[in-house]
């Protein structure tokens, strides 16, 4: 499922983020400075527009082409929306609505009273715009700055809250093909999978260098077994979200982003666990970094449902087909379904 055209735009963007996303950079952005330095050298890359269609000055990519882009949002913790950012503006092209200058965070909007709420937004302390999915099937694009906002737990989360005349302003965005809670989940899982190849990478790199009792530590038996744990969550990670993130977004289907945020989620929490464990103490101080992608893969497994929520949808799924459970396996598994 690799496409040649993933390393043209792979390569060029891995190096902008080697020069621009470092972990500087991303530490000075939780602490609120920086942010719209670090998106208008995004912006003015074109990687925002990699999904729209070549008429409206994009590149005309699949999601599948765009799967590298998004895995290295999360591989160097950037800490903007820009994965979101690209496939929204993708989804407004195909609404024929405008597109606005400036990054958009995804979260889940409800009514309350005369209140429309986002709560927990991933992005939502730093973006310009939020698209809220509504349990209607609807969603709705608002300006971040007329929202009140409220410190998430994340430093990168926000509660927003707009008056209800707001949506009545923006409208509606209606794509009857798109499911957009199951793209926001696979969103989360290919920058899961980004967080999780990093942790893993310098969780074995760190095991490579620190020595104890006259070798690395990394030859002793014990944390051989726990890297390669590693090692196997993370490569069944990557491949569900794969699996997942397909096509266009309105190909996007309910079960396979399930099981990409699903899978992406439990390793999340066992790679997480395990490279603290390798690293010890230092592991958990602020200035070492690690903590900037572990903290992401907690942040990330709750983003768009955590693993118990879409194993409800998952179950639900299941029990209303007539199908063996092996048979809706082999359906959401085949990796050749869209080359037929």
């Amino acid at each position: 499922m690799e496409h040649a055209m993933d390393n043209i735009y792979a390569d060029s963007f891995e190096r902008l983020l080697l020069e621009h996303c470092t972990p500087q950079a991303v530490r000075a952005v939780e602490h609120g400075k920086g942010a719209d330095e670090l998106w208008n050298v995004i912006e003015a890359s074109g990687f925002g527009n990699v999904l729209l269609p070549e008429e409206a000055d994009g590149a005309g990519l699949s999601l599948d082409e765009a799967f590298t882009l998004f895995e290295l949002c999360g591989a160097f913790a950037l800490p903007l929306p820009l994965a979101e950012t690209i496939v929204a503006r993708a989804l407004l092209t195909a609404a024929q609505q405008p597109v606005p200058v400036g990054s958009i965070a995804w979260g889940a909007g409800t009514i309350s009273g005369n209140v429309l709420r986002g709560d927990a937004v991933a992005y939502g302390a730093v973006a310009h715009y939020v698209l809220l999915h509504f349990a209607d099937g609807t969603a709705s694009l608002l300006p971040a700055d007329a929202a009140l906002r409220e410190p998430g737990l994340f430093p990168l989360d926000a509660h927003l809250e707009w008056p209800t005349d707001a949506l009545e302003k923006a409208g509606r965005i209606e794509l009857p093909d798109v499911d957009f809670l199951a793209v926001h989940a696979c969103l989360s899982a290919v920058q899961l999978a980004g967080i999780l190849q990093a942790t893993f990478e310098r969780t074995l790199e760190y095991a490579n260098e620190r020595s104890q009792f006259g070798r690395p530590i990394g030859k002793f038996q014990a944390l051989q077994h726990q890297l390669s744990v590693m090692a196997e969550h993370v490569s069944s990670a990557r491949m569900a979200a794969q699996l997942g993130c397909r096509g266009r977004p309105g190909q996007i289907m309910r079960p396979a982003a399930a099981i990409a945020k699903i899978l992406t989620s439990e390793a999340a929490r066992e790679v997480a666990a395990i490279a603290h464990s390798i690293h010890g103490a230092i592991g958990l101080t602020e200035e070492f970094d690690l903590q900037l992608y572990t903290r992401r893969l907690y942040w990330l497994r709750q983003a768009a449902g955590a693993e118990g929520f879409w194993e409800g949808e998952l179950g639900a799924l299941a029990l209303s087909r007539s199908e063996r459970a092996i048979d809706l396996v082999r359906e959401y598994s085949d990796v050749h379904k869209d080359d037929r």
